[in-house]
């Protein structure tokens, strides 16, 4: 203290005292509210936009959306995050409100269904049971990192849903004050115990009567109410592309796979609209996303790539290739692979942060367009 005057280190010894606990940080120390680690998402593309400056990922100890159409790969997205969450040895409960989650369709994605670090899928009757259920893991188990994955909110209903009839005007809004009292009661417990909240919901069609602009710049809503797309940190929003090209099909051209694209509709990471594209194979032996053949149209625009015909060329790789072996030369050459992931860093992360070339290559073409569902 100085001229009757408090400095900031005694204010911060002040308020930490009064609470009881350390609640206050300086400046210069490190902030728990940062972000300390990230669950990649099963696409490397969508990785790299997710944060400004940085390879990233769903981060740990915030609340992130994924939102899309029918079949637009929500499920498939949130059962590899669910993998590479395992892999950081994070415990994952799924709550599978639509009763379609299986074992089966988690151990293709890759996922460890055995054994302790197993996943546990939970069939809740309502949200306030979802809700119950990470607070008690949380509160009991401060020590272990969860993710909680709803799969998904728009089919989970609240408690006064089902208590009364089937008219929806007599549980209205009822879901909405839930979601918002459940978040002003975990998300300081999440960040706390840097455990992380992923919740599936619906992309529904946005009715505007008498404004048709605001269908075009605003054709999709979520359900859960306001307060809960203000406890997002990230939100990701799916859609697929409705045309031929954009379907993957094996050699006697059954469809077993779709493009999808995703755009980040908020992200408290300075990425706010950015897109990507990448594909999801559902329909084979293999399903979930095609995270290689994406990177080659994720380097497209550099230099360093370049074709000739149906041939390419790479700048640091000595031997000529064609965009069908493209995914083979990924798994299989380590130098490939390694040219690929440094050029892909300049062109998506570290173009971006600096802010150089077109920003159109960065963001949707066209605010609004309205996009097609994958069937």
């Amino acid at each position: 203290m100085s001229n009757g005057k408090l400095s900031s280190s005694d204010v911060l010894k002040m308020i930490n005292k009064k609470a009881g606990r350390t609640i206050a940080f300086a400046g210069d120390q490190e902030n728990p509210a940062d972000i300390k680690d990230w669950i990649p998402t099963g696409s490397r593309w969508l990785d790299s936009i997710i944060c400004r400056g940085q390879l990233a990922g769903i981060p740990v100890g915030r609340v992130t959306e994924i939102a899309g159409l029918e079949s637009s790969g929500k499920s498939y997205m949130a059962g590899q995050v669910a993998r590479e969450a395992q892999k950081k040895n994070i415990k994952v409960l799924y709550f599978d409100s639509e009763q379609t989650m299986t074992s089966e369709f988690l151990v293709k994605l890759g996922c460890d269904m055995e054994g302790d670090n197993q996943i546990i899928i939970v069939q809740p009757d309502d949200i306030e049971m979802v809700l119950e259920t990470v607070e008690i893991c949380m509160s009991n188990d401060p020590d272990s990192r969860y993710l909680f994955i709803v799969d998904s909110l728009a089919m989970t209903p609240c408690r006064a849903d089902l208590e009364k009839d089937f008219n929806p005007q007599s549980s209205m809004a009822q879901k909405p004050r839930v979601l918002s009292l459940g978040m002003q009661k975990l998300t300081v417990a999440l960040n706390k115990t840097q455990s992380t909240l992923l919740v599936l919901n619906q992309l529904k069609t946005q009715i505007h009567t008498g404004n048709p602009m605001l269908a075009l710049s605003q054709p999709y809503f979520t359900p859960g109410g306001k307060a809960i797309i203000y406890a997002y940190s990230l939100r990701i929003w799916l859609t697929g592309l409705k045309s031929k090209k954009s379907f993957v099909e094996d050699n006697s051209g059954f469809r077993i796979g779709s493009e999808v694209k995703a755009k980040l509709e908020k992200s408290k990471f300075g990425t706010q609209g950015r897109i990507c594209n990448f594909k999801i194979l559902w329909g084979g032996d293999d399903v979930g996303i095609m995270n290689d053949e994406s990177l080659m149209v994720a380097i497209k625009s550099s230099d360093k790539l370049k074709n000739a015909g149906a041939w390419f060329t790479l700048q640091g790789w000595d031997k000529k290739f064609q965009a069908a072996t493209f995914p083979k030369l990924m798994q299989t050459e380590p130098k490939f692979s390694k040219i690929v992931y440094e050029i892909m860093d300049e062109e998506v992360i570290r173009k971006f942060e600096n802010k150089t070339g077109s920003a159109k290559d960065f963001y949707e073409e066209e605010e609004g367009l309205k996009v097609e569902s994958v069937e």
